[in-house]
């Protein structure tokens, strides 16, 4: 093609005359994808928590941003859109979220920035990320489905397993209604995670609603500022249902949520109906009080390194969760000790969703 045609190209796809198609989507959910825990300012974090589809010999590496704020470089997974999720692991009133992510070269680099509840003061403490990017159709098991949506004024990017594009309304500042067609299920299922994803002031987000039904999931998200005032913000929301926090199944075979409903329930109980308390081992997920605002989850049978956690809290309060440190494996379980969570600075009692994942 001459100089001149591709000329005439571009400013025909510009205006919209002609269409370019788009490049194949792969066939496997997730397209790549990465996670790891963040305990060090700078460097390579922990090699027991951190995983992904770059090819071996790659590590997660971090380096400090502005104050609060810690660079994570996923390596060689560089690609458009996904979404980002972030844990505060840290036994105090604290918020973590996310800035913003980008492809830099070959990576993913996200900013995830933290800090002190009230005062907004920034404060750098160890988290947990996780990264994943989808496209094309999902596979699997017929009961399984996986959906996600990056929203800032809009949705930035999304994924449906049904194939259904996905949507966000605004129901007052900072309140948001998300619908994900096609995933609904003929009984309560799955677990929600949502992440502020803000670049210009201290944000935390959570699930105020959520309302599974057979055609669709809603949910309803809202966002507030460093206290308890509500606030607009972009946010990341990722549903699963047997599939784990990236939308992988096999593998891992090891991975587990659970939707602890009851927190004023001490426990040991399993969270029903079962939908919401899944193991891909078969295995029976139990929820205990280990004292006020703390909850012990413990996953038996998928407890395996390399792995992974990520906390949201649910309910119509500004209530926050967090971990209170980072989770243990023993013998083939899982041990989350604790979910921690906080009504402004004092420790309470919270409902909260909690997802794990192994590499195994």
């Amino acid at each position: 093609m001459s100089r001149l045609s591709r000329v005439l190209l571009g400013v025909l796809v510009a205006l919209g005359l002609v269409q370019v198609a788009a490049a194949p989507a792969q066939a496997a959910v997730p397209n790549r994808w990465g996670y790891a825990y963040v305990n060090i300012p700078s460097g390579v974090p922990s090699l027991a928590h951190q995983a992904g589809s770059w090819p071996a010999g790659f590590n997660v590496s971090v380096t400090p941003g502005v104050p609060g704020e810690t660079v994570v470089r996923f390596p060689q997974i560089a690609g458009p859109g996904g979404v980002v999720h972030a844990t505060a692991v840290y036994d105090g009133p604290v918020i973590c979220q996310v800035a913003k992510w980008m492809p830099v070269g070959t990576d993913i680099v996200a900013l995830v920035r933290c800090h002190q509840f009230g005062t907004g003061t920034p404060q750098a403490v160890p988290f947990t990320v996780t990264y994943s990017e989808s496209s094309g159709a999902m596979g699997g098991p017929a009961t399984a489905a996986f959906g996600y949506i990056h929203y800032n004024a809009g949705i930035i990017s999304q994924y449906n397993s049904a194939g259904a594009a996905n949507i966000v309304s605004v129901l007052g500042v900072g309140w948001y209604k998300v619908t994900l067609p096609g995933l609904g299920f003929t009984a309560p299922a799955g677990n929600i995670q949502v992440t502020a994803v803000n670049d210009l002031v201290p944000a935390r987000c959570k699930v105020v609603a959520w309302s599974p039904g057979t055609a669709a999931q809603q949910a309803e998200v809202r966002c507030f500022n460093a206290a308890n005032a509500a606030q607009n913000s972009g946010f990341s929301f990722t549903y699963q249902r047997e599939r784990n926090i990236n939308g992988r199944w096999v593998p891992p075979k090891a991975f587990a949520y659970t939707f602890d409903h009851t927190p004023a329930n001490p426990g040991p109980y399993a969270p029903a109906p079962v939908g919401v308390n899944y193991n891909s081992q078969g295995a029976v997920n139990t929820v205990q009080s280990s004292g006020l605002g703390l909850r012990l989850v413990t996953f038996p049978k998928v407890g395996y390194p390399i792995d992974h956690v990520q906390v949201t809290a649910f309910g119509n309060t500004p209530a926050y969760c967090n971990l209170q440190t980072v989770w243990l494996t023993s013998g083939g379980v899982a041990y989350v000790r604790n979910v921690v969570c906080w009504n402004s600075t004092t420790r309470a009692n919270n409902a909260s969703f909690v997802s794990y994942t192994s590499t195994q």
